[in-house]
């Protein structure tokens, strides 16, 4: 883990670039340089962020940096960590917590760099919007196919995150190689597409002002039509925007989910929504649990520079990454819930039993339920329960957190409520639906 002053100065690394962003982000820039770096590509030194060169395609000439841990797992996950404008490689790898998260978990982390005047990510370019078209998606590609050849690397669990710049890099890259990325998360993005120009500028004020709207579906064609032989699974989506953004204003959050929903197949409508930190608004669609197909934070009163300590780690449990591989999922049916409920006057407890009626073990499980309106929890057992009332999820605690194949749980929880004693009547299991037993 990082030292307390190594934190210090990430820190200050971080909000110092955040703070110029504002200023520098509309600068006209020149245009993106041409060519590839010719040097010989090798593995690089453990536990230290070093940069590769000649490692493919690079038509933008992108640099790229990467942390290897120590403890490297046998065919690690790939996490992209793309920066912000007026950053670098180095800048995100000192002002982020990725490289302390991989000692931990044992994946590999890049880090692209931009090397134009403007040091912002081709994101509105009509190259970077189309599978394989050139300038710096094409590049980061090419980092990934580098690494995954490299470390012999699980090419099921390729990850993107970035911040601001970075974050619409990382809406470019899902809808450009939806067949090579899992899922990304994007800190003060817009949505793939919106930043679009022709002209040759980088920068798209109609779209930074939040002003350019579309219908779900009208988003969730344009990312399509990035690669429109795709027939595959679509990447999940984790979304994070400020309400006081003023640099790329709120509006494009709601856009973005409309996008990435769409692209999902999923409805608009929160599966759940809670508040895991004050001042936070975290909705799921499509799924209740973790890894739902989308997920989005909105965040009261922040403006652009919203990135903080500890946001990785919520980044990595929707990934996935923030254990030794992807937790099995049981699908519909796998599951097996009953449920009794005692009540009196203006109380009641209600008794769980999960069953897993899987082949496969459940490592760590989130149940999902709505309470009958009127219901609130007071204090439960055998899990932790948010938020109390409407859509809850109760998660695992440390002792009971794996279900072997046929093997049950017993929760349960006691509620006040107005008048509705009934029991919830449908669960879900990491988003996924039970069957009532």
């Amino acid at each position: 883990m990082p030292t307390p002053h190594r934190t210090t100065v990430r820190r200050q690394l971080l909000a110092l670039f955040a703070a110029l962003l504002p200023l520098l982000a509309a600068l006209l820039v020149a245009a993106p340089a041409a060519g590839a770096r010719t040097e010989a590509a090798d593995a690089v030194p453990a536990a230290a962020l070093t940069e590769v060169t000649d490692f493919g395609t690079n038509p933008s000439n992108l640099r790229m940096y990467v942390y290897v841990p120590e403890n490297v797992a046998a065919k690690p996950a790939i996490l992209v960590a793309v920066h912000w404008c007026t950053g670098s490689g180095p800048d995100m790898y000192n002002g982020t917590e990725y490289d302390a998260l991989a000692d931990q978990y044992g994946f590999v982390v890049l880090y692209p760099s931009v090397t134009r005047s403007s040091k912002c990510f081709d994101v509105s370019s009509p190259q970077a919007l189309r599978r394989d078209g050139g300038s710096d998606p094409v590049g980061i590609r090419s980092m990934v196919d580098w690494a995954t050849r490299t470390y012999d690397a699980d090419t099921g669990r390729v990850f993107v995150t970035g911040i601001s710049s970075g974050a619409m890099m990382t809406n470019v890259l899902l809808g450009d190689y939806p067949d090579v990325f899992a899922a990304g998360a994007a800190f003060a993005g817009v949505p793939f597409g919106c930043f679009a120009t022709t002209d040759g500028s980088e920068w798209n004020s109609a779209c930074a002002q939040g002003t350019v709207t579309r219908t779900a579906q009208q988003w969730g064609d344009t990312a399509r039509a990035a690669y429109p032989g795709h027939t595959g699974p679509r990447p999940r989506m984790q979304l994070w925007h400020g309400t006081e953004d003023d640099v790329l204003r709120y509006p494009n959050f709601g856009e973005m989910i409309k996008q990435w929903t769409n692209v999902q197949g999923v409805g608009q409508t929160p599966a759940a929504t809670d508040s895991p930190q004050s001042g936070w608004t975290r909705t799921r669609y499509g799924g209740t649990g973790d890894r739902a197909p989308v997920e989005a934070i909105s965040l009261q009163g922040v403006g652009h520079n919203l990135y903080g300590y500890g946001m990785a780690a919520r980044v990595l449990a929707f990934f996935g990454l923030d254990s030794g591989g992807p937790t099995p999922q049981p699908q519909p049916g796998a599951c097996k819930v009953g449920v009794t409920a005692n009540a009196w006057n203006t109380g009641l407890t209600a008794s769980v039993t999960l069953t897993n009626t899987s082949s496969t073990s459940v490592n760590g499980w989130r149940l999902g339920f709505t309470l009958p309106a009127g219901q609130t929890i007071t204090n439960g057992w055998g899990a932790t329960y948010a938020p109390s009332s409407g859509a809850v999820t109760a998660t695992n605690a440390s002792y009971n957190a794996a279900l072997a194949p046929g093997a049950s749980v017993s929760i349960g929880y006691q509620a006040n409520h107005t008048g509705n004693s009934a029991a919830p009547g449908a669960f879900t299991l990491n988003g996924t639906a039970c069957t009532a037993g």
